[in-house]
């Protein structure tokens, strides 16, 4: 009889903690660079970026034309503010590229031309672990709170009912 309990409690947890980690695994995000302008000396590609959370998995698309530009990865900040762009870790020249951002820590990319990167054709980015893009989704500020609906959406009372339904049948399986 215990080892039974004992399997029960192996499988209520391993249930548990799957149900658990989906909320913490997010959906891989698609990046296209300067939206709807795509990679162009047109886009504002610091307002662009600012907010936005760059994490391992994420996608980041560059489009451009390949007639008039290139988009070159650099290796060092240094190289970066300089618009040194002789020595690329990797040079895209499709016209639409795409990346998948595969480990943390700060990537550079910069016009193929100098001066479209000294005029701000040029991005870095931060690339965070997964775990750090759900954290930073969670704070809740006052101003959201404020601004927030004054009755819960059809999907977080899906969210709660699922969770009820989990626990009830939960109950019913450990009382067998």
């Amino acid at each position: 009889m215990a080892g039974v309990v004992l399997v029960k409690l192996f499988v209520a947890t391993v249930v548990i903690s799957v149900g658990i980690g989906g909320k913490w695994v997010g959906a891989q995000v698609q990046h296209v660079v300067g939206g709807d302008r795509g990679w162009d000396a047109s886009s504002d590609l610091g307002t662009w970026s600012s907010g936005r959370i760059f994490a391992v998995g994420d996608k980041i698309w560059f489009t451009y034309s390949a007639a008039q530009d290139k988009v070159v990865e650099v290796k060092s900040k240094e190289e970066f503010e300089a618009c040194d762009v002789s020595n690329p870790i990797k040079m895209y020249t499709d016209g639409l590229d795409s990346l998948t951002l595969d480990k943390e820590g700060m990537r550079y990319f910069a016009s193929w031309n100098p001066e479209s990167c000294k005029n701000g054709l040029k991005l870095h980015v931060e690339v965070q672990s997964p775990q750090a893009k759900h954290l930073s989704h969670t704070v809740v500020t006052p101003e959201v709170m404020a601004d927030g609906p004054t009755t819960p959406s059809a999907s977080a009372q899906l969210y709660g009912l699922s969770h009820a339904l989990f626990g009830g049948l939960l109950v019913c399986y450990l009382s067998l």
